[in-house]
């Protein structure tokens, strides 16, 4: 029998996520933990370089770890812990770092975008605003991967070279102390086709920065002012509609079942179904799935609820991971 596979994913602590975040990473993670040995961490650390609220960092670290939660993420099968937890990883981070060339964090895609910014404004000091989180956060990330002997780490198409720089990163450690020990070369397991890419309610990419998103667990009477929002053209209600360049339509597309996307599209090419129709089907859809989570949700955000204990039971199972690969550092490097 073949070995099972360790999949990792870090989760942004950035607030509540948004449907498309469902569709895009929460869902197909979820359906990965069902097959595989999962791992999934709230990088908090990572979230210090752009949140300098502490309250906001507290909150937005809950509220992402329910959100998971109230998805259908069992903690019994799949370990879900803080990263800042499991102090080893910035242990193996430093360790990283004596072996990692600065030329490399030079074309970093985030610092490089940090730098065209500033050139794009006219700011003479091109690395104004550059904190060594954001420089060094492919070595945190590295860290993060490696120290969990992952062998696989699913991410978006945009973040293909963290993959890559964690594998060089691992390369230039097997090739010192690979003697003593060396790292399982990670892949990375990229999304298929369009459909983890939803539109926002203005049509372009459904983002935080865009202001055009759906959150998960919006209230009810909320959720349908926004949907019924949504922008929509002129066309009669009589008149034949064109589904595939309605947003509402798309976004029913990935929530209603087959046979209730086709009934709708039929009805929208043959005229008589006006978009008020349509969005008040959408609402129905999305309270639909989303309702039983969101109670869920309320009850692991409460102040007394099982949250916490969950993370620090995920905490202790991840750190049993982490100190097995960081003694093997220690001992690969000279540091018994």
């Amino acid at each position: 029998m073949a070995a099972t596979k360790t999949y990792l994913t870090g989760i942004q602590t950035s607030g509540m996520p948004h449907i498309g975040n469902y569709i895009g990473a929460i869902k197909p993670a979820l359906a990965a933990a069902r097959e595989h040995d999962t791992l999934y961490f709230l990088a908090d650390y990572h979230s210090l370089n752009s949140v300098k609220e502490p309250e906001k960092l507290r909150s937005d670290i809950r509220s992402v770890a329910a959100t998971w939660l109230a998805c259908g993420l069992d903690p019994e099968r799949t370990i879900l812990y803080r990263q800042s937890s499991v102090p080893e990883v910035f242990e193996l981070a430093t360790i990283l770092a004596t072996i990692t060339a600065k030329g490399l964090m030079n074309r970093a895609h985030a610092y490089k975008a940090a730098r065209d910014r500033n050139e794009a404004a006219g700011v003479a000091d091109l690395d104004a605003g550059v904190n060594m989180g954001l420089f060094n956060y492919p070595i945190l990330m590295a860290a993060d991967i490696l120290i969990m002997e992952a062998d696989y780490v699913p991410v978006g198409r945009d973040q293909v070279q963290h993959i890559e720089y964690t594998a060089d990163i691992a390369g230039s450690f097997n090739h010192l102390y690979g003697d003593s020990y060396s790292f399982p070369i990670p892949k990375g397991v990229f999304p298929e086709g369009e459909a983890s890419v939803l539109p926002g309610v203005d049509g372009r990419k459904m983002s935080k920065s865009y202001d055009n998103h759906i959150p998960l667990f919006l209230p009810e009477n909320k959720l349908k002012k926004l949907v019924r929002r949504i922008p929509t053209d002129s066309t009669p209600v009589e008149a034949p509609k064109d589904p595939d360049t309605s947003v509402p339509f798309q976004l029913l597309a990935q929530f209603a079942t087959e046979e209730h996307t086709a009934a709708t599209r039929k009805r929208l090419e043959a005229g008589g179904m006006g978009w008020g129709d349509l969005k008040n089907e959408l609402f129905e859809v999305l309270n639909t799935t989303f309702g039983p989570m969101r109670e869920r949700y309320e009850e692991l955000i409460a102040p007394d609820s099982d949250l916490d204990d969950i993370l620090e039971a995920g905490a202790a199972r991840a750190r049993e991971r982490a100190k097995a690969t960081v003694a093997k550092v220690r001992a690969a490097v000279g540091i018994d």
